[in-house]
């Protein structure tokens, strides 16, 4: 059995997290959610634990586990990481080091291989700063999935949709 971290970070797309963590199960893979504290405004973490039959973890310091640093102990459990959906600010985040949640210090800490799936407006996905910090990512190696195109959810039309998720399955099952 494969063990999978799956990152949900705030975007409307994160109520596609639920259909993820499904079929991830149906794969017999253990998974376990993070969700950025963004991503609980779009979906509840109660879908996801009933979903994943784990625990959802969001703060950085839970209790009533304090011996736990859970950021070091969700990146050493994992065969793999998928951030899916993932918004600029958590690819910012991760090309920059920057770890100021547990889903960024979990990225920091994990030598597992990382699966993103951005999810964005296609101006936020076409900005130049969004495009270097996917260059930085994929030079780490990082495998950074292409964005979906047409309808998003703004009104807009264009690229920075999510992937569907066969092909975010295909991915993760390639890195395992």
């Amino acid at each position: 059995m494969s063990n999978v971290v799956l990152g949900v970070t705030g975007s409307i797309a994160a109520y596609k997290a639920a259909e993820l963590v499904r079929l991830m199960k149906k794969r017999e893979w253990d998974v376990s959610v993070i969700m950025t504290e963004a991503a609980t405004k779009f979906i509840g973490p109660l879908t996801l634990r009933t979903l994943s039959n784990r625990p959802v973890a969001i703060e950085m310091f839970p209790e009533p586990e304090p011996e736990q640093v859970p950021h070091i102990a969700l990146s050493d459990w994992a065969d793999c990481i998928v951030v899916a959906p993932c918004t600029a600010n958590v690819i910012a985040k991760a090309a920059q080091g920057l770890s100021d949640d547990l889903l960024s210090c979990t990225l920091l800490a994990c030598t597992a291989p990382i699966v993103v799936a951005p999810a964005m407006n296609v101006k936020m996905w076409d900005h130049p700063a969004t495009q270097a910090n996917v260059a930085i990512l994929k030079e780490r190696g990082v495998n950074v999935l292409e964005v979906g195109e047409g309808d998003l959810a703004c009104g807009y039309q264009g690229r920075g949709r999510l992937v569907d998720l066969d092909t975010i399955m295909a991915a993760v099952e390639t890195v395992l």
